[in-house]
């Protein structure tokens, strides 16, 4: 039998177990590697993201994308309410009470589009927005080729972007960016700016800063206000890096890092952005006080605070408060736990 025992309590916060946050009618297909590693059945096949302990709305949605608790209250409104004890001192000095922090499981039933998020200077100089959207991977599942485009081969020319675009040209779009596969535990850290698309059949967790702003240089039928943000065309293919992506780059993008029973699944450039741990446990391990989000992806158990116990599995999510102390896990799992940014690395 497995456990993980969280211990400490202040000010009367737990660690809380989320259900699935799935938004409907999503622009592309997916969802059934989101039901299969939750045990669940999802109503349709336009439930391809799970927001997990969500404190971002989906861009325009009025509020979809947000986490209830169990209690009913959102996480957002929660966070609001007690900044430090969620989030802890140093935190709420340097963001406020901002999480800083947006996990999401996603699956893919289709490619994705061609797209890319903006950075952090063009997001608050071109839309007003609080942050720009760096984002990693740690691939879960692949069933099929499990093909990932990220960057471009080669130098590419703003004009020639803009006739791919006006042109919807996937093709050569396609041709000019770097291609390579996944398999089950590899991760790759994409930074605002790299154009991507992720292939079909393909689950994984995702850490990103928390705003949902994507240019889609493939449209697929959507109206370009909504594909460009708003924004006039040049504008906005002007957040695409056209430099190209360098073979030790994306082999640093793609790499990790060993750390004390843990493997960090990013290099050091994701830390300014969030932090992320694969953490195996193979009996008994502590994990200091902070604010996180779990999501166990093998093993089952149960979570123990203050004389209750709430069973755990594979696909269990949880959303650790800062006031729930140091946590003690005990057992035989693995998990993700990903962190915001520690305020002295923060960008």
């Amino acid at each position: 039998m497995m456990h993980l025992v969280i211990t400490g309590d202040s000010q009367g916060l737990v660690p809380i177990v989320l259900g699935p946050n799935t938004p409907a009618e999503r622009p592309y297909r997916g969802g059934r590697g989101i039901a299969e590693l939750r045990g669940v059945e999802l109503p349709d096949d336009r439930r391809p993201e799970d927001f997990v302990a969500s404190t971002t709305e989906v861009a325009g949605g009025h509020g979809v994308g947000l986490t209830v608790l169990p209690d009913g209250r959102l996480l957002r409104d929660a966070v609001e309410a007690d900044p430090v004890g969620w989030l802890g001192p140093d935190h709420v000095a340097r963001f406020g009470a901002d999480t800083g922090l947006l996990v999401k499981l996603l699956d893919t039933a289709e490619r994705l589009f061609v797209h890319v998020h903006p950075d952090d200077e063009f997001a608050a100089a071109r839309l007003g927005a609080r942050s720009g959207k760096t984002e990693a991977w740690i691939i879960t599942a692949v069933d099929g080729e499990g093909a990932i485009w990220l960057g471009f081969e080669r130098p590419v020319d703003p004009d020639e972007v803009e006739r791919w675009y006006d042109d919807q040209d996937v093709d050569a779009m396609l041709r000019a960016m770097r291609r390579f596969t996944v398999a089950p535990g590899d991760t790759v850290l994409v930074p605002a700016g790299l154009p991507h698309a992720i292939g079909a059949g393909i689950t994984l967790v995702e850490l990103q800063q928390p705003v949902d702003l994507s240019i889609l240089i493939e449209r697929r039928g959507l109206d370009e206000r909504t594909a460009l943000l708003g924004l006039p065309k040049r504008t906005a293919l002007a957040a695409l890096r056209t430099a190209a992506l360098a073979d030790e780059e994306l082999v640093d993008l793609r790499s990790r890092r060993a750390a004390e029973g843990a493997t960090v699944p990013f290099p050091p450039a994701a830390d300014r952005f969030f932090r992320a741990e694969v953490v195996d446990v193979r009996g008994d391990r502590m994990l200091d006080a902070g604010f996180a989000v779990l999501v166990v992806l093998e093993g089952d158990g149960r979570l123990v605070t203050g004389g209750a116990a709430v069973p755990v599995r594979r696909g269990t999510t949880v959303v650790v408060p800062h006031g729930a102390g140091a946590v003690r896990v005990e057992g035989d799992l693995r998990l993700v736990r990903a962190r915001p940014p520690v305020a002295e690395a923060a960008r």
